[in-house]
């Protein structure tokens, strides 16, 4: 089945507790990550091909489905440089996949935006529910619902935005990157709507690898490098500095339940 590609953010301005590389279950403080800046030279990396949306599956969520898919999306989408900094939230909620404890996460859209909160939710459920994702780990476990409480939210919001709530924790996003902050994992409208270069011709796929890459953080899970030239890139891998050998993959385990990781970084 081919892999499903999709770089991923950066994360600066750790602290020392933030290298750990195993999920706890649960963090004894907010823990802050965010993207590294965007590549100076987008231009200079290279569409990749054969990459694909999400395989089908045996259950009913069988692809990270996108609203504004790869080959439908504007090629100059508008995408406002902030916005009021406040959110609707998806409506509804999911059944939990995974073993263990149920994380609940409810998805969140920046007011202003042409953008469903509904179809952003279904998305990140395919993502967060995919088998190759962080439920193959044997203990962790989703949940999406429409309030209440909550462990994390998934916020797509202007870059302004992105900013200033990535700031409150000292982390500079630029205008161009995602965090993962306190409970906020912060999707950048920029990146979800455009990709980076690498995955330019499948947004769909580089959904997928935000929201696996920041959730990754949340579970605190830390960066590592490419293991080796023609390997897939782990999804807790800095993609969008540069692919360093590895091809372009966006989740964290493969078909055969195997991790995919390389050195710490």
């Amino acid at each position: 089945m081919t892999v499903l590609g999709a770089a991923g953010f950066a994360a600066v301005g750790w602290t020392s507790a933030d290298a750990g590389g195993t999920h706890t279950g649960a963090r004894s403080e907010p823990t802050k990550r965010a993207e590294a800046g965007a590549e100076s030279d987008p231009g200079s990396a290279r569409p990749t091909a054969g990459v694909r949306t999400t395989p089908p599956r045996s259950s009913a969520s069988s692809s990270a489905s996108s609203s504004v898919g790869s080959s439908d999306r504007p090629s100059q989408p508008d995408i406002p440089s902030t916005g009021p900094g406040t959110f609707a939230s998806a409506s509804g909620g999911s059944d939990t996949v995974g073993k263990g404890n149920a994380l609940r996460y409810r998805v969140d859209v920046e007011n202003g935006l042409d953008l469903s909160a509904a179809d952003v939710a279904e998305q990140v459920e395919d993502i967060l529910g995919d088998r190759r994702g962080w439920t193959a780990d044997g203990h962790s476990a989703f949940r999406r619902v429409p309030g209440g409480t909550t462990d994390f939210v998934v916020r797509v919001a202007t870059p302004g935005t992105v900013d200033k709530i990535c700031g409150q924790y000292g982390l500079n996003t630029g205008g161009e990157v995602n965090c993962s902050v306190g409970q906020n994992v912060m999707v950048n409208l920029k990146r979800w709507l455009l990709a980076t270069p690498v995955y330019a011709k499948d947004v769909t796929a580089y959904r997928a690898l935000i929201i696996n890459h920041e959730v990754g953080h949340f579970l605190s899970h830390g960066h590592v490098g490419c293991p080796g030239k023609g390997q897939p890139a782990p999804a807790m891998m800095q993609q969008i500095k540069g692919m360093n050998g590895c091809v372009p993959n966006v989740w964290p385990y493969d078909e055969k339940g195997r991790y995919l990781t390389g050195p710490a970084v």
